[in-house]
């Protein structure tokens, strides 16, 4: 029986498990399938606080997991694929490891990248389409590419892409971005990328090489379509947070965020910190500052509980 199962192992739930260790909780963190979440898929951060100089994703969490590491934090490289939290203690079902019991769960999942949900672009997955601009943007170096979004995240992405690829389309269904002004204002005046407003993606092109080779757009306000060459896109629409395998246990908004007051859940002895939560801010250090609240929660129903 562990004190302190925490689900995830990005900014959220490694600061939860620092908070958790140093108040001798004997945490375990289940990591998933993708340790260190999505913060290990950017490429500088610039505004995590301590840190003068940008530090890429992978670092930055590698750090918390070393200094969690100190603190004897135990990790389990497994996924969580259902759960009973109905009872006093809450049961977990591991994908590898069989049944994990615990008194209080920390959910710290985050989230998943949105994709448009077109049936060419679930086709073209790994041949041109991708959602993750530093894993896979190195493939289109000297080659026109685009980005499909109006956010913080399209803007790095295009950025970043910029460096390497010939040209960078942003496609964006609005007339402005929804973007932060600072990064907004970076990739109007990035000579590389254009923006194509008040646009949509009909349909990601393929013309019998197995691989993409345009986009074909839709204009908002004229209807028109044309077709776009590029030979990659990159998906920069928003997240799906990852709640399946909580399926009827713990109270969810209509987007499938867990419904949180203070990081605690519909259950007691539940905690949810992290992008799982947080449909607005999406930001490294809130999921932090949610871990550390998560963590504190976690010990004072520890402590009123016996």
């Amino acid at each position: 029986m562990e004190n302190v199962v925490i689900i995830g192992s990005g900014p959220a739930g490694l600061t939860a498990a620092i908070y958790a260790a140093r108040a001798n909780l004997s945490p375990v963190v289940i990591e998933g399938m993708q340790p260190g979440g999505q913060l290990t898929q950017t490429s500088d951060v610039e505004n995590f606080p301590g840190f003068e100089r940008p530090i890429t994703g992978t670092d930055l969490v590698t750090t918390m997991r070393n200094q969690a590491e100190r603190f004897g934090v135990r990790y389990m490289m497994d996924e969580v694929t259902g759960c009973d939290l109905s009872g006093e203690n809450k049961r977990l079902s591991l994908m590898v490891a069989g049944t994990l019991e615990a008194r209080t769960v920390i959910v710290a999942t985050g989230a998943s990248a949105r994709y448009l949900g077109l049936e060419s672009e679930q086709k073209l997955m790994g041949k041109g389409v991708s959602a993750c601009a530093t894993c896979d943007g190195a493939f289109f170096k000297g080659r026109r590419v685009a980005v499909v979004g109006g956010g913080d995240t399209a803007m790095e992405d295009a950025l970043y892409l910029s460096r390497m690829a010939s040209h960078v389309t942003i496609i964006h269904r609005r007339d402005a971005f929804r973007a932060s002004k600072i990064m907004a204002d970076r990739v109007l005046a990035a000579p590389m990328i254009d923006v194509r407003w008040d646009s949509v993606v009909e349909e990601v092109l393929d013309v019998t090489r197995g691989e993409v080779t345009g986009l074909r757009l839709r204009n908002l306000k004229t209807q028109a379509l044309d077709d776009l060459p590029v030979d990659g896109v990159f998906m920069a629409i928003g997240h799906v947070p990852n709640t399946a395998a909580f399926d009827g246990q713990l109270e969810r908004d209509g987007e499938g965020y867990i419904i949180t007051d203070c990081t605690r859940t519909s259950v007691p002895g539940v905690f949810a910190a992290g992008d799982v939560q947080d449909r607005h801010y999406k930001q490294a250090v809130t999921a932090a500052g949610s871990g550390c609240m998560a963590a504190l929660e976690a010990e004072r129903f520890l402590t009123a509980n016996g």
